[in-house]
């Protein structure tokens, strides 16, 4: 009897170490959730942040906010092309270009919108120190310096001046190119949504006005890639700002 009783703990002991063994085995080959938290952390470590430099006005991440004026100042593109996408009537020669690389994900993402049934206008892209010069006094003599602070860089410190950023409209609500309401068209919906998916990121967005120093722009995209444009979507991350670091930019130092 004694013999039988250890026999049926014997398989019993096998049993449940086989189970385990299985088990250990279906979780260490089951798909990685990529949504998880742990899984977004490890892709967060895993983006180099000196992959590209925050500095350098040629660099596809260079910051440029109020602390951070171009170096130099008067910098401009040499790879400035025209991007092959509508554009506003009355839009000037210099603000119909962008970076090479910029415009041509521009295009990409301007004709997936149009596939969807949506319709962009490029407002704004490429600005010449120059041309912000012009820009920002206009700003300064319509609503004084502390409101046209908030609303426009000065020259040597607009991301425009880079030819990574641009200003997009919307052709079904053309009265809210350039304005808040832009943010609750169907066009500038997809873009908080899709936009990181080409590289673009909405540089300025609600309750970030104190890190930015800039009002919120939904119009306003800057081009970073894809890398730097998802990971800072995945990790809910809304400022290049609070991604690198560097600290709140609320004001010109």
């Amino acid at each position: 009897m004694k013999k039988k009783f250890l026999l049926i703990v014997l398989v019993i002991i096998v049993f449940v170490a086989g189970t385990a063994w299985w088990l250990k085995r279906d979780t260490a080959l089951a798909p990685t959730d990529n949504n998880s938290p742990n899984s977004q952390r490890s892709t967060l470590e895993a983006l180099d942040k000196k992959q590209f430099s925050i500095d350098d006005p040629t660099s596809i991440w260079v910051v440029v906010n109020k602390h951070r004026p171009l170096n130099p100042k008067t910098y401009a593109p040499n790879d400035l092309v025209t991007p092959n996408v509508p554009m506003r009537a009355n839009i000037t020669s210099d603000e119909k270009q962008m970076r090479a690389e910029a415009a041509q994900a521009l295009e990409s993402m301007v004709t997936t919108g149009a596939q969807e049934g949506l319709g962009f206008t490029m407002q704004s892209g490429y600005r010449s120190y120059n041309f912000q010069v012009s820009l920002y006094n206009r700003y300064v003599s319509q609503q004084g310096q502390a409101t046209a602070d908030t609303q426009s860089a000065r020259p040597g410190y607009s991301e425009h001046q880079t030819g990574l950023a641009v200003d997009l409209g919307s052709k079904s609500h053309p009265e809210c190119d350039v304005e808040a309401c832009f943010g609750q068209t169907a066009e500038g919906e997809w873009l908080a949504k899709n936009a990181a998916a080409y590289g673009f990121i909405v540089r300025y967005t609600s309750g970030n006005e104190q890190t930015t120093g800039y009002i919120a722009e939904p119009w306003h995209l800057r081009y970073v890639g894809k890398a730097l444009a998802q990971e800072l979507q995945k990790s809910n991350i809304s400022t290049l700002e609070t991604f690198f670091n560097l600290g709140n930019a609320p004001s010109y130092q």
